[in-house]
């Protein structure tokens, strides 16, 4: 059977959507590290040097990867009261994390498309986790907003990109909210027509 427009579209898309998903979870893995490079004074070579001092991590790119992921220097930044690296850290963990099950379940519905049958159930649970994810995103974003403006104690943070991911993924958990409907009623009609057949 020939594939319609829309099916060739859903193939394109979904390589795309696996490419982006691979590269999600290897940034992931570096986000501690990257998110410290970001903060002031956390990556000093002596710190470094104590943490990682006999151990495994010889090769200079492995210890700046697992620097972040060291439960010592968790440790540190919060008894020293550096709450920046944290906070930044598990912000963009949760955020990337939800992004990776977004970009799950955009597969999940693709690859429904694909067979030629995309009226299911399944893609109606999808968009549903999908929009939990885009809310969480943004419950996330005003946290880090309103810790932002507790800490600096100005308007500076809504000049940040978290007052753009409020909105922006509220909108996008709506969207995903009221498509995950259509997507639950045509399943129905479809079930209803076939027993009608």
């Amino acid at each position: 059977m020939e594939q319609t427009s829309v099916q060739k579209l859903a193939r394109v898309l979904r390589v795309m959507v696996v490419v982006v998903f691979v590269c999600n979870l290897i940034v992931l893995f570096f986000v501690p590290a990257l998110a410290g490079l970001m903060a002031e004074n956390r990556w000093d070579g002596q710190a470094l040097e104590r943490i990682m001092e006999g151990g495994p991590y010889q090769n200079m790119f492995f210890q700046f990867v697992l620097y972040g992921w060291h439960p010592a220097i968790w440790m540190l930044a919060l008894a020293g009261e550096d709450f920046y690296w944290p906070v930044l850290t598990l912000f963009l963990l949760s955020c990337g994390t939800c992004t990776a099950v977004i970009l799950w379940q955009g597969k999940r519905v693709l690859d429904t498309i694909l067979k030629g049958n995309p009226f299911v159930m399944d893609n109606a649970k999808s968009l549903r986790r999908a929009a939990v994810c885009c809310f969480l995103i943004s419950g996330a974003a005003l946290l880090r907003l309103i810790w932002g403006f507790a800490t600096y104690g100005n308007i500076l943070p809504l000049l940040s990109y978290n007052a753009l991911f409020v909105p922006v993924f509220l909108m996008a958990g709506l969207l995903c909210m009221v498509v995950s409907a259509l997507f639950r009623q045509a399943a129905q009609l479809k079930a209803e027509n076939d027993l009608t057949i």
